[in-house]
């Protein structure tokens, strides 16, 4: 017994190197990929042979089917597998050439992402949001959005279905494993290499004959170039060397027109033409023109900054609003002219470098402003109508002349509050103003009302510092008297602290209106217009006259007031000299 478990233990010993041995050899390991060679095929499994295991895998027929690999295998052929389980529960091998042709076709598709080269594959199904595309190769499936099917919009794609052709991989998910692919790229790509091949034909300096009008914008017109092989944009400003507004203005579908190659650009794919400089530049007649000499003009565009006016065909430049008139500020053009209008201007530039000509329409007219300084010098009087009235100024249209006269509320009248004055007029309303400022180069007129009228300040002319003036009073407040002098237009403030020497006399109320009482003027600055009265230097005044009347020269000087009464005549003959 004990030789028989010697013999057994020592065949089993090398049984077991043996088998260790082959397994070694073949390199078996789950999860790996390896290839078997089929012993035979039924109606429901495939059997395989796979070196180094210990019993025979089985597929099932159903898997080989949805591999479309039904046709492609025979007893002896070799198919791929992935290795699951070396052994399972129940001593079975588990193989899935599914799963193989998974993980193949995966690595497939990085090594393409990677290396930024395109797949064969073919549109199978619908979607929601685009198509399922399967890999040729592998049979992967992948995801191609419906904007990325084609460069163009399409509404049909039976044609498509089905059909090998190459998509450009996009995304790549391993996690999730999702891959999504672009069919449009490839089309893009395929034109763009077609294009340059187009573009590589023209150089500038080319003529393009018979090019045929397709469609126009409101920036230029398109034009298709050798049936179908190109299209070209003409930009407006190379249409022509007239203003254009809109191409249709000049051109209609299907007509056929030479083109001049301006620009090629091999980056961007474009090649840029013109029509208009296929024709003698009207720029170069401009030397039949004069600086400073008046010519007719057709009005061939209208802005709101101006119009563009015609020269001649050809040869248009723009008048500007502020060129427009003399007096009519910031004016429209479409107020004064229309579009085929013709016009006199006068060229006041010539530029030929920067070819640029400037034109005026005021120039032909005599400054208005020049006519009214020569009628009506300054100092003169006129009359004008009120055209409008804001918080501060009236304007007011002077007869005769389309100029507006300036009149500001300072110098509507000599008395009373400007703002107060202003509530007195209305638009439409006459008046009679003089003339206070010309400025022609800024077409601006400076006029006076008050300066009409005589200045009631004139009152001071023949009074001085110090004199004693009657005055009415017209009204008291707590901050003193409100009086006007007798013959005279303008009301004064006698203050508080100026009624009386004694502070407890100093009070308004004692006052009533209509009451007539004397002051001294206190201040007076004629050419400021500038005065103030005072009842308190009066009566310092008096007492001063008083004591110098009546009292010895040596009593007076020990009085107070008197003391008071020489600093005072000491100040205002200060204020007089200043």
């Amino acid at each position: 017994m004990e030789i028989y478990k010697d013999i057994s233990l020592s065949a089993t010993k090398e049984f077991e190197n043996l088998l260790n041995s082959q397994l070694s050899k073949t390199k078996i390991e789950e999860g790996k990929i390896i290839d078997g060679i089929v012993t035979k095929i039924t109606d429901k499994f495939v059997f395989l042979f796979i070196e180094g295991l210990k019993s025979e895998p089985v597929l099932d027929i159903n898997e080989i089917k949805s591999i479309n690999l039904t046709d492609k295998i025979k007893e002896g052929s070799k198919i791929s597998v992935l290795l699951e389980k070396i052994e399972d529960k129940n001593g079975d091998v588990i193989v899935s050439a599914i799963k193989a042709q998974k993980i193949k076709g995966w690595h497939k598709l990085e090594k393409a992402y990677e290396a930024n080269e395109p797949i064969l594959g073919k549109i199978i199904s619908k979607c929601k949001g685009g198509v399922i595309v399967e890999h040729i190769d592998t049979g992967s499936l992948m995801f191609c959005p419906g904007s990325q099917i084609s460069d163009k919009p399409l509404k049909d794609i039976s044609h498509l279905m089905n059909e090998p052709q190459k998509f450009a991989l996009i995304k790549l998910d391993r996690i999730r494993g999702n891959a999504c692919v672009s069919r449009r790229q490839i089309v893009a790509s395929n034109k763009k290499e077609d294009k340059t091949k187009i573009i590589e034909k023209y150089k500038v300096g080319d003529v393009i004959k018979d090019a045929v009008v397709k469609g126009y914008s409101s920036f230029g017109c398109f034009f298709d170039v050798n049936t179908g092989e190109l299209d070209v944009l003409v930009h407006l400003q190379e249409i022509s060397y007239s203003r254009v507004n809109h191409p249709d203005e000049i051109f209609n579908i299907g007509e056929k027109h030479d083109l001049l190659v301006i620009s090629v650009d091999k980056e961007k794919l474009q090649v840029g033409c013109s029509i208009k400089q296929l024709s003698p530049d009207p720029f170069n007649h401009i030397s039949n023109y004069e600086l400073n000499r008046p010519y007719k003009v057709k009005v061939v565009k209208i802005t709101d900054y101006g119009c563009f006016c015609e020269l001649e065909p050809g040869l248009s430049t723009l008048l500007h609003s502020s060129e427009l008139s003399w007096t009519k500020k910031n004016v429209s053009a479409r107020k004064l002219f229309k579009v085929g209008d013709e016009i006199d201007c006068i060229i006041t530039e010539i530029n030929k470098e920067k070819r640029r000509v400037a034109i005026s329409h005021r120039l032909t007219k005599e400054n208005p402003y020049k006519v009214l300084e020569k009628k009506y010098p300054v100092g003169s009087e006129i009359e004008g109508t009120i055209t409008s009235i804001n918080e501060y100024a009236i304007y007011l249209r002077i007869d005769g002349f389309e100029i507006d006269g300036f009149l500001h509320s300072n110098d509507l009248s000599y008395t009373g509050k400007p703002e107060e004055k202003l509530k007195n007029y209305k638009k439409g309303d006459k008046l009679k103003v003089k003339i206070l400022e010309i400025k022609k180069d800024d077409q601006k007129v400076r006029v006076g009302l008050k300066q009409t009228q005589a200045n009631p300040f004139d009152w001071f002319s023949n009074k001085n510092v110090n004199d004693a003036v009657t005055v009415k009073v017209i009204s008291s407040n707590k901050k003193g008297l409100v009086v006007k002098p007798e013959g005279c237009e303008l009301e004064f403030l006698i203050k508080k602290s100026q009624i009386a020497i004694n502070a407890a006399d100093a009070r308004p109320s004692r006052f009533v209106g209509g009451e007539r009482i004397d002051a001294a003027i206190s201040e007076l600055i004629l050419d400021k217009r500038k005065a103030s009265l005072s009842i308190k230097l009066l009566e310092e005044l008096q007492n001063k006259e008083a004591v110098s009347k009546f009292s010895s020269p040596l009593s007076g000087k020990n009085l107070p007031f008197s003391t008071l009464s020489d600093k005072l005549e000491d100040k205002n003959k200060k204020k007089t000299e200043e």
